[in-house]
């Protein structure tokens, strides 16, 4: 229990470093951009995810790289603090979701997405 306070503690801090963000040579669009026009969302694993499987390469490239980068910290703030990375993602996805603007898409447990 006192690992998951710890965890949820360090939640803000992701979000107040950018996390997530990708430089713009990385893709055309931004990650701001590309959730604010329904293309990608975010996930209860705290990844990000294509709202449309047949998206292009450079969306592909963009949630490839945000993810990379999530992970990373992930896996920094699990072994910080000696809990699992898995246990960091649960309580990241919940934050993100949380945060996610309404009319953005966001994934439940099942794995669909709908409009928040």
């Amino acid at each position: 229990m006192t690992r998951i306070i710890r965890v949820l503690a360090l939640v803000p801090l992701l979000v107040v470093l950018g996390f997530g963000a990708v430089p713009e040579a990385a893709a055309q669009m931004n990650l701001d951009q590309a959730k604010a026009a329904g293309l990608i969302g975010e996930r209860p694993d705290g990844l990000v995810g294509l709202v449309d499987a047949g998206a292009g390469a450079d969306l592909r490239r963009l949630v490839d790289d945000v993810n990379r980068q999530r992970l990373a910290r992930y896996g920094e703030i699990a072994a910080s603090n000696a809990s699992t990375i898995e246990a960091v993602q649960a309580v990241a996805g919940a934050e993100l979701i949380e945060r996610t603007p309404t009319g953005q898409y966001v994934m439940d447990a099942g794995g669909r997405w709908f409009v928040k």
